[in-house]
C-alpha cells in the first residue's frame, strides 16, 4: 500500500480507511482522504476496505492567517 506516495507496510489488523487514520495516529483530526483517485466522505471512511497496492493520499487542514 502507498500512503502519500510511500510505500507502506501497513499491520494486518487495518481494514479499513478508518483503521488507516487510527494507526496513523490521525484519528478524528480534520483531514480530506482520497482512496485509488476517489475522495471520499468521512462516512465512507468506514466501508471502504484496504487492499494491497491501494493508494491512499491524506491531506490535513492546517490555519494559518
Amino acid at each position: 500500500m502507498f500512503v502519500n506516495g510511500i510505500e507502506t507496510m501497513i499491520p494486518h489488523h487495518v481494514n479499513s480507511v478508518d483503521d488507516l487514520l487510527i494507526h496513523l495516529t490521525i484519528g478524528d483530526r480534520r483531514v480530506i482522504v482520497e482512496w485509488n483517485k476517489q475522495i471520499l466522505k468521512k462516512d465512507e471512511h468506514e466501508d471502504i476496505k484496504l487492499n494491497a497496492g491501494d493508494r491512499v493520499e491524506i491531506v490535513h487542514f492546517v490555519g494559518g492567517g
